[in-house]
């Protein structure tokens, strides 16, 4: 994707040397900041820190993390492994990349590691580049028929599950960008994703550079926009999908999958195959949900009137906040998943049916 006219993926092999570049996120929207990440702790933080977030995108980072690891010591893959799946513990591609790396990496000479392990990321980031555009393709007709009909499509989104929260194209974003790409009326509702902002920082930012009509709202208008017509669709990414459909996604999802299936609207998640945790059947029961510090809570950070960058605290002394990252969303209430290989329901017949291999 682009910024002012200069295409970009969010993590890209540095010429100078071995390293990887990546956008600071914490930085956007107000700064574009690239960072320079030269050992594989730099990967470790960019991912704990959320310099670097969403699912298919921390994974491409502990995979280069892996690569860096083993030019500075190829003897130090298991603890690297480790080290980099702890750093988050929700979204299931982080440990998809890392299992690559491991079966990939495992049984070399550690000599030919450091030359593996950068093509398996390398692998890796192509991999999932050609996957959101394939979601792109296969979520358009979606988008397509809806503008067919109306004359327009609205889409209500939630969080970023655009290109900076994958190599390129993102997932529930690639159909917005391809419909907006062949000339449909589309326009974006962009949650505002409490506490961090993520739709109000950064898919309200990609939006605007590709020149996607876009309306940012508080997390809590959804509902409100469904029960007047405003929503045509809603389509979110996920950070982990289960045997039996259920989606992990970012902190609100679940009730903006109430709200539509209240209000008839349909409810359509994005997710490439590395997302698909067969493993797990029951989201809400087996999925880890990650709890982040209090203060994304009780704290905002904004850009004030003459231009500095600060933080201030929104919260009345003396309370404390919880801050569960994500929820699930039962299969029930999902209308159907876009992936790269086609639409299908979620159940667990359908995603075997697309998916035999995962059996």
């Amino acid at each position: 994707m682009k910024i002012n006219g200069i295409a970009y993926r969010s993590v890209w092999r540095d010429q100078a040397g071995s390293a990887v570049r990546i956008f600071d996120q914490t930085r956007l929207p107000w700064a574009v900041e690239e960072l320079r990440l030269s050992r594989w702790e730099d990967c470790a933080e960019a991912i704990r820190s959320m310099r670097v977030r969403g699912a298919p995108l921390i994974g491409a980072v502990a995979a280069y993390g892996v690569a860096l690891a083993m030019e500075a010591d190829a003897g130090t893959l298991d603890p690297v492994l480790e080290a980099l799946n702890a750093t988050r513990p929700t979204a299931i591609n982080l440990r998809w990349a890392l299992d690559r790396q491991r079966s990939r990496l495992h049984n070399l000479p550690p000599a030919q590691r450091a030359a593996a392990a950068w093509a398996e990321a390398d692998a890796i980031a192509d991999d999932d580049a050609e996957t959101c555009r394939r979601i792109g393709e296969n979520g358009l007709p979606l988008l397509a028929e809806i503008a067919a009909r109306k004359g327009r499509v609205q889409v209500l989104t939630h969080c970023n599950a655009g290109w900076l929260a994958t190599v390129d194209w993102g997932t529930a974003l690639a159909p917005i960008y391809m419909a907006h790409d062949t000339g449909l009326d589309v326009h974006v509702w962009v949650d505002e994703t409490r506490p961090r902002n993520q739709g109000a920082a950064l898919t309200a930012f990609e939006l605007g550079a590709h020149g996607v009509k876009h309306t940012v709202v508080a997390d809590n208008a959804g509902g409100h926009l469904m029960q007047h017509g405003e929503v045509d669709i809603v389509l979110v990414g996920t950070d982990r999908v289960t045997r039996q459909g259920d989606v992990a996604n970012k902190i609100g999802t679940y009730l903006k999958a109430l709200a539509a299936h209240d209000n008839g609207v349909p409810f359509w998640v994005a997710l490439p195959h590395s997302t698909l945790d067969m493993r797990v059947r029951d989201g809400v029961a087996e999925i880890p949900i990650e709890e982040r510090g209090a203060a994304e809570v009780t704290e905002m950070t904004g850009r004030t009137a003459d231009g500095r960058i600060e933080t201030v605290r929104v919260v009345a002394d003396g309370s404390g906040a919880a801050n569960p990252a994500f929820d699930v969303t039962p299969a029930r209430l999902v209308t159907g998943l876009v992936t790269e290989r086609g639409r299908c329901a979620a159940n667990e017949a359908a995603l075997l049916a697309m998916y035999p291999e995962k059996a």
